[in-house]
């Protein structure tokens, strides 16, 4: 049955992550879709979003970035890579290229069907950087010409057009510095510890050695200086250098192995042959047959949810055609133009309060640094007093961002919606006035009484205490990264008829928590904008009570012990304060500029002491 608000493109989606999992043989890594850059963390990778239209350039973009993080998720280790890391940066960009082109070529290696996936993210992004208009060396980056030449060596393949310009420009230079180096890439591509030192000797051979810093090799191994001092007549080249390389080789050996072994094994539950698994873990003894699946939530292990099939993380312009988004806006603006005064001079009022904190700071009399012209005086007046120096220092202020996730459940609906669109929207364009990130969020459900994942039950046979039992809608209104008139319109899709239904609050924010920990800023913010408890009429009839109530519980206090992030939340007309350590309640819905305004200057106070007192 098929319904307007659903997106094909979902299938799609839920395809590659199980596929991204496989290939990475890590079936607990989390897969998200995002219209901000790709990235990986321990937790898992953010893909290029696929829209409702899924055109051929946007399909294959995220294969190949899935497949890219998958080969590296699958062939690098982290604690050899650092081991081995150099210290200057070009000598470290240099070596991070070679490494992700290592991880490339070995999946194009045992699976080819990746090579071609990977190709499509390697010309998108030369295109993207015009890659294919470049004319000089100079004008091109020498890391990633060396990381597009071992891929090609590697691998064997013909590179994308852009690419391969950028290697070709470089390639005389670094073969003339490093060809008898780059010789016995061959030998080393399977085994990371020995492709390290290869790539660390090619570094030097380009000229960069010096950025290199200490030789891991020669530092570590303490036992070979004992017996070194000990016994002075026994060479200790052969000790000291031959060990090391035993040492590394032979775990890598034994890693590559066991990734063989897990493929393998992948392939085996495809084909439901489980004879030899299941001999195998009879002799452990104390593993299960079929392991534990993960658990859903990080904060509530024993949170259940009985199907996520019907899911969707979507952005606001795939709900809504754009011309039916500048409708929506038009009539947000209309509907609140009398108080748009009010709330823009409370945000001329938090600019200010902001930018009061950026202002530079001088450091003086300070032994270098800029002459202080002001002390000149009583270096004249006495020349035997030194000559004294200030230096400007900056504020940590700006490295901050910023989200807003606002309820979008169906007792928002009117006057309270409206104005927590408009005052998202004026805070987004004063914080990026400041140069601080902003991200806007927004959460429900898909359907009213469960939806598809209520008939999946029933039609599975009502089973008893299924956990959450509704199709989720997490709505991306603008990411941190967009600038805020691209966004702008986007606001509007609040005001879409049939948009607000229920909310599950406890996932809604785990999800906003989850993508701003994963940003590089050092300072975070969280802001939880509601009116209610959670609620979903399909979950809370089949299970405890309590049960979106706990896991709202749970997650608050999680985001609150780890402290990745900066929690606040504004109750619109219930009190929040039961949930949030730090939170404020009002019971006007045209107080929440105000609000909203005076917990984030609190955030931004320079005593720590004015802040608590701010906040409480």
């Amino acid at each position: 049955m098929n319904k307007p608000t659903d997106n094909p493109a979902d299938p799609f989606k839920k395809a590659l992550a199980e596929a991204t999992k496989v290939l990475a043989d890590d079936a607990d890594m989390t897969v998200t879709y995002s219209v901000d850059p790709p990235g990986m963390n321990a937790e898992g990778v953010r893909l290029p979003q696929v829209s409702r239209r899924m055109t051929r350039d946007e399909v294959m973009l995220a294969r190949g970035t899935a497949d890219a993080f998958a080969m590296r998720r699958k062939y690098h280790d982290a604690t050899v890579s650092a081991r081995y890391l150099p210290q200057g940066q070009m000598a470290r960009d240099i070596y991070e290229a070679m490494e992700a082109a290592r991880c490339e070529a070995m999946g194009a290696q045992a699976m080819p069907g990746t090579a071609l996936n990977i190709d499509a993210k390697i010309a998108h992004e030369a295109e993207r950087k015009g890659y294919a208009q470049i004319t000089k060396p100079g004008d091109a980056p020498l890391a990633v010409a060396a990381g597009y030449l071992v891929r090609h060596l590697a691998s064997g393949r013909d590179l994308p057009k852009g690419a391969a310009n950028v290697m070709d420009l470089w390639r005389g230079f670094i073969e003339d510095q490093a060809g008898g180096t780059l010789e016995n890439l061959d030998h080393v591509l399977n085994d990371q510890a020995a492709f390290a030192r290869l790539a660390r000797k090619v570094i030097a051979d380009l000229g960069y050695g010096d950025q290199l810093g200490d030789d891991p090799d020669q530092d570590d191994p303490q036992d070979g200086e004992d017996d070194a001092e000990e016994n002075p007549d026994q060479p200790d080249s052969a000790g000291e250098e031959q060990d090391p390389e035993e040492a590394e080789a032979s775990p890598e050996r034994e890693q590559q192995d066991s990734d063989d072994q897990a493929q393998a094994q992948v392939t085996e539950d495809a084909e439901a042959d489980m004879e030899d698994g299941e001999e195998a873990e009879q002799q452990e003894g104390e593993a299960p047959q079929e392991p534990p699946p993960p658990a859903y939530s990080d904060a509530d292990p024993n949170y259940n949810v009985f199907t996520t099939d019907f899911d969707e993380e979507i952005r606001a312009e795939d709900l809504a055609e754009p011309a039916e988004l500048e409708r929506l806006r038009a009539y947000l603006d209309q509907q609140l133009e009398p108080l748009k005064g009010a709330v823009s001079r409370l945000a001329n009022k938090l600019q200010r309060r902001l930018q009061a904190q950026q202002n530079r700071a001088w450091e003086f009399d300070l032994e270098e640094g800029t002459l202080d012209a002001g002390r000149l005086a009583r270096v004249i007046a006495n020349p035997t007093t030194p000559l004294s120096f200030k230096r400007e220092k900056d504020t940590e202020f700006r490295d901050t961002c910023v989200t807003l996730l606002l309820d979008n459940s169906g007792s928002m609906r009117g006057r309270p919606i409206s104005i927590a669109a408009i005052c998202a929207d004026v805070l987004a364009r004063t914080l990026e006035r400041c140069n601080v990130k902003v991200e806007i969020l927004g959460f429900t459900t898909r359907a009213w009484k469960g939806g598809q994942s209520r008939e999946k039950w029933l039609a599975a046979g009502r089973e008893a205490q299924p956990g959450r039992l509704n199709d989720l809608r997490h709505i991306i209104y603008k990411s941190a990264d967009a600038p805020w008139r691209r966004a702008r319109p986007n606001l509007g899709l609040m005001m879409k008829e049939g948009l607000l239904k229920e909310n599950i609050d406890g996932e809604a924010l785990e999800w906003a928590h989850r993508r701003l920990t994963s940003r590089p800023e050092a300072r975070r913010i969280l802001m939880v904008i509601s009116d209610g408890a959670p609620v979903d009429d399909s979950t809370l009839s089949v299970n405890a009570a309590n049960y979106l109530e706990k896991h709202l519980r749970d997650v608050i206090a999680m985001v609150e012990k780890r402290r990745a992030a900066e929690l606040i939340a504004i109750g619109i007309g219930h009190d929040v304060t039961r949930y949030y350590s730090r939170a404020v309640t009002i019971t006007d819905v045209e107080q929440l500029a105000g609000a909203m305004t005076e917990q984030l200057a609190s955030l931004f106070d320079v005593s720590p002491k004015g802040r608590a007192k701010k906040a409480a």
